[in-house]
Formats: structure tokens, C-alpha cells, sequence
């Protein structure tokens, strides 16, 4: 009776010792996530579907107001137009009637300078003879009035020579460039314009549409959360007993709640730094326990839904 007693209690130490080692990677059923944000902080005018229902890649989802944008974009446009006229502009070079107006100034410079410096000579004169016969502030005047016309004469002639020279390459250079800037932002506005209608990238499912008809979105936040993929994948915590079992590529099987039998799937990643073991997943002395965070992807495809609580065990060879 003694020895029988033993026996079975062997065997039950044996038992209990399997069943703990049996580790199991604990987690949910995700799917890869797309966020579409808001390109502009324009109001929502049209919502084309709902969460949980599935959609095609190019598929309309939201449409957001395009009226401020679109008079942006005119108004680029027009700067376009603008600039590239001013390059014409500085590629034509001077007109041939700016160049004769310049001449023209130029001659009546040139005689006025003459005139002025002839009336200069005539009191240098009349003053060598009878220096009473011409007062000096006279002299002084005139002589003052000789160099402006001169000055004058030959700002005339300068800008007669910048006229016949024609634009620098410089300014053709600055001229390109601010029609090269006008058109980028031109793009730029057309690309927002664009992404005002906002379409599904992927084939895959909507998980959450957070904002709603005549809502207006910051820039950047969400409009759209899409789940894509013909497949989810889960997430699980794997325990520090179980993590030299595994590495990239190790096959597992994957647990699902509510299904009799396990899926094959194989480890895409796993974490080499340990997180604390999520909140579901403690228990006794778990509770003190480090984790290493992996995802598992599924062999075969399988509609099942994300949040799904799954756990993972590993396949012995």
C-alpha cells in the first residue's frame, strides 16, 4: 500500500512539473493600423463610411471643406503666372523706346552741362578783367551749378549704358528661381487639395472614424484609423522562462479564446529588452516578473477580429 502510495505521488509530482513548464505567452489579436490625419483644419463635409466596415483601396471615406484651400491655390497660380512674366520680362531686356527716352534724357543732360559750364567761363572771364564787375557768391553759383549739370549729365549716360546692357545673369538667376518657388507652392497646394477627399490607401477594414459630420480636426490628428491585412498577428508578453525558447522565426501556435483548435503562426519580433508584464497577465507571482514584448504572425489567413485574447505557446522540436 506504502509503495503504491509513493508511486502515484511520483507521478503526480511528475505531472505538475510538465504542466509548469508548460509556459504560455499571453497577449490580443492586432491588426497593422493606418492613420489618415487631417491635412488642414478644414471642416468635414461628407463621411462616406463607418467603423468595422470594410473598404478598397481608393475607396472615398471622408471629404473635408476645399473652399479656403482651393482660393490658395488660385492665388498661387496667379503668383506663377506673375513671376514667369517678370522673367519674360528680364529675358526681352529693355525696350528699344526705354533706350531712346534714355538717350534723349542723356542729350538734354549733356546740354544742359554745356550751357552751365559756358555761363561759368563767361563770369571767369568778365571777373579776369574787373574783378568788382562780378560778385564771388555769383562765381561760386555758377561754378556749384556746372558741376551739378555734370553730375547729372553723367548719371543720364549711366543709365543709358545699363539700358544697352541688358539684364545681368544674376537677376535672370533670382528672376528663374522665383517662378521655381512659385510653382513648388503652387504643388504644394495642390497636393493638400488632394488630400482633402480622403480615400483608403489599402484594401482592409475601418477600426474608428473619431470625428464627425461638420467636425473640424486639427491638423494632423486622426480622420480615419484603417485596419489592414488579410491576417492579424498577436501581440503577447512573453515570460522570462519562456523567452529562451524563442527567437525570430521560432514556430508557435497561437491560442484564440473561442476556438477549439490552435492557429500556426511564427515570431516576427521579439523584443531584447524586457517591459513589466501587462496588467491581464498578472498573477501570484507573475505579478513581479519581466516580460519581453513579441509580435507572432499567423501562417494562413484567418477573419478574426483585433482584441481577440490569445496566448502563445511554443512547439517543441
Amino acid at each position: 500500500m506504502t509503495r503504491y502510495l509513493l508511486a502515484f505521488g511520483l507521478a503526480t509530482l511528475a505531472l505538475a512539473g510538465c504542466h509548469q513548464g508548460t509556459e504560455q505567452a499571453p497577449g490580443t489579436l492586432e491588426y497593422d493600423r493606418i492613420t489618415l490625419p487631417a491635412p488642414a483644419a478644414e471642416r468635414i463635409v461628407a463621411v462616406h463610411v463607418r467603423a468595422g466596415e470594410p473598404v478598397k483601396a481608393g475607396q472615398p471615406l471622408l471629404d473635408l471643406d476645399t473652399a479656403h484651400t482651393q482660393a490658395s491655390l488660385d492665388a498661387a497660380r496667379a503668383e506663377v503666372k506673375h513671376q514667369q512674366e517678370v522673367l519674360a520680362e528680364s529675358v526681352a531686356g529693355p525696350r528699344r523706346e526705354d533706350i531712346a527716352r534714355a538717350r534723349a534724357m542723356l542729350a538734354a543732360a549733356e546740354a544742359q552741362a554745356r550751357n552751365a559750364q559756358s555761363y561759368l567761363e563767361r563770369l571767369q572771364r568778365v571777373a579776369q578783367r574787373d574783378k568788382d564787375a562780378v560778385a564771388a557768391s555769383d562765381l561760386d553759383r555758377a561754378r556749384a551749378s556746372a558741376q551739378d549739370a555734370r553730375g547729372q549729365a553723367d548719371a543720364a549716360r549711366a543709365a543709358l549704358d545699363q539700358l544697352l546692357h541688358g539684364t545681368r545673369i544674376e537677376q535672370l538667376a533670382q528672376a528663374r528661381a522665383a517662378v521655381d518657388a512659385a510653382r513648388a507652392q503652387a504643388d504644394a497646394l495642390r497636393v493638400t487639395l488632394d488630400k482633402l477627399h480622403v480615400v483608403a490607401p489599402r484594401n482592409g477594414r475601418i477600426d474608428d472614424v473619431p470625428y464627425r459630420l461638420g467636425d473640424q480636426a486639427p491638423v494632423g490628428a486622426p480622420l480615419a484609423i484603417e485596419l489592414v491585412g488579410d491576417r492579424p498577428y498577436a501581440r503577447v508578453y512573453v515570460p522570462v522562462a519562456m523567452r529562451a525558447q524563442l527567437k525570430v522565426g521560432s514556430a508557435v501556435q497561437v491560442h484564440v479564446q473561442g476556438r477549439d483548435r490552435p492557429l500556426a503562426g511564427h515570431v516576427r519580433l521579439l523584443h531584447d529588452e524586457p517591459v513589466f508584464t501587462p496588467y491581464y497577465a498578472l498573477s501570484g507571482d507573475d505579478a513581479t516578473r519581466l516580460s519581453y514584448l513579441a509580435e507572432v504572425a499567423l501562417d494562413r489567413p484567418a477573419d478574426l477580429p483585433a482584441g481577440l485574447p490569445v496566448h502563445v505557446t511554443a512547439v517543441r522540436p
